[in-house]
């Protein structure tokens, strides 16, 4: 039978400081909430917004993958290992930290603030060689589909993850299949509002779902988007 565990984006912890404006789905930093340690192989899910010209200084990570989805303005990347690169919306950036690296993360706009997802998963082996890619999302002119953006083959940060993107109309319907058996998803609302195998989700919810095989997904709002987020369930 399938599980299904709701986050209302009302109940993600808050930083508010003079430059962040953090929501966090899991704990992190200051945000610690023993039953929210994460979703699987997902650890992080940051909704951030950055003041202009403001941002993370040079700061050290290790043994995670960490994506940044921008969703408006844009982000300025320097690490370590001599990657520099400006990601814009419609974009994603990917910083496998491996054996480890410093890198840092600033609002590329000096008097626009920029709002991004930050997100992490657990890698499948440690300690290996440091990497970072920056990549075009899909065009997702086409709506009422979900584009594969990060899976094996095409970006991949795991062999069995899987993360997706879409628009809807209202009243659009669709079946995610899900790709590996074990595998568990992470639905969460950009805007709008969806129904969910039956749950209703609003601007930034997020729906855990597992131990099923398909996901039945209904848009209730035109212009309603959605990220998906497959990841296994066993990270032992």
């Amino acid at each position: 039978m399938s599980q299904y565990t709701l986050h209302k984006a009302e109940t993600r912890g808050h930083d508010h400081l003079d430059w962040l404006d953090s929501r966090k789905t899991f704990s992190f930093a200051d945000y610690y909430n023993p039953k929210r340690m994460g979703f699987g192989a997902l650890r992080v899910l940051n909704d951030d917004t950055l003041a202009g010209g403001r941002g993370f200084g040079t700061h050290p990570h290790d043994n995670m993958e960490i994506i940044s989805i921008p969703l408006e303005g844009a982000l300025r990347h320097e690490d370590s290992a001599g990657n520099k690169g400006v990601v814009a919306a419609g974009q994603i950036q990917v910083m496998h930290a491996g054996s480890g690296l410093f890198h840092s993360e600033y609002n590329n706009s000096e008097d626009q603030t920029a709002k991004f997802l930050q997100i992490w998963v657990f890698p499948e082996e440690l300690n290996t060689a440091p990497r970072y890619i920056q990549a075009n999302l899909p065009v997702t002119s086409q709506e009422n589909t979900l584009y594969e953006f990060i899976a094996p083959g095409n970006l991949a940060i795991r062999k069995d993850t899987w993360f997706s993107k879409g628009t809807f109309t209202k009243d659009a319907q669709l079946e995610y299949q899900v790709h590996r058996e074990g595998n568990g998803v992470y639905a969460f609302v950009i805007n709008g509002n969806f129904g969910i195998d039956g749950q209703m989700l609003s601007t930034r919810d997020g729906l855990g779902i597992q131990d099923t095989m398909q996901i039945t997904i209904r848009s209730l709002e035109q212009g309603a988007t959605l990220l998906l987020m497959e990841v296994p369930m066993n990270i032992q």
